[in-house]
């Protein structure tokens, strides 16, 4: 009897702690979220600036050097939302959304690829990033197989 009452006191004290960590958990998921929002934000008044200085400021005929950056600035954002994106779906769910995830690798490094200065890059560098593309796609493929 001795047994089975400190049997069912031990498995009380790990429940709770179980609860305790997943409270931490979404806790410090929420203050991510937060924080991500806090980032987006701030992303997007510097993609404003650096829109205005660029408009207004840059000599004509000039703007297409500068057209990369900008593109870069904006899927830095939609990388940020993505990222968003994975936190609020592991706060609804409490799961790591592996689609999810390949989704907003495919975006960075779509992102790494269109800023690409192909004058400073070597050959290998390309070859690495088509085989990550190559690598993310068949994942994603996969992946998206297994969930229909």
């Amino acid at each position: 009897m001795k047994k089975l009452f400190r049997q069912i006191i031990a498995a009380t004290k790990d429940e709770n702690f179980m609860h305790f960590i997943e409270n931490i958990e979404v806790l410090v998921s929420k203050v991510l979220s937060i924080l991500m929002v806090l980032v987006i934000l701030v992303a997007i008044a510097d993609l404003a600036v650096f829109l205005i200085k660029e408009l207004f400021d840059v000599p004509y005929g000039t703007f297409n050097t500068t057209l990369f950056k900008i593109f870069g600035l904006f899927l830095n954002i939609l990388i940020a939302l993505e990222i968003l994106e994975n936190i609020t779906a592991y706060l609804r769910k409490h799961v790591f959304q592996v689609e999810l995830v390949i989704v907003t690798s495919l975006i960075a490094i779509a992102r790494k690829i269109i800023i690409l200065d192909l004058e400073k890059v070597s050959g290998i560098d390309i070859i690495g990033l088509g085989i990550a593309v190559l690598a993310l796609s068949i994942s994603y493929l996969i992946i998206r197989s297994s969930n229909k």
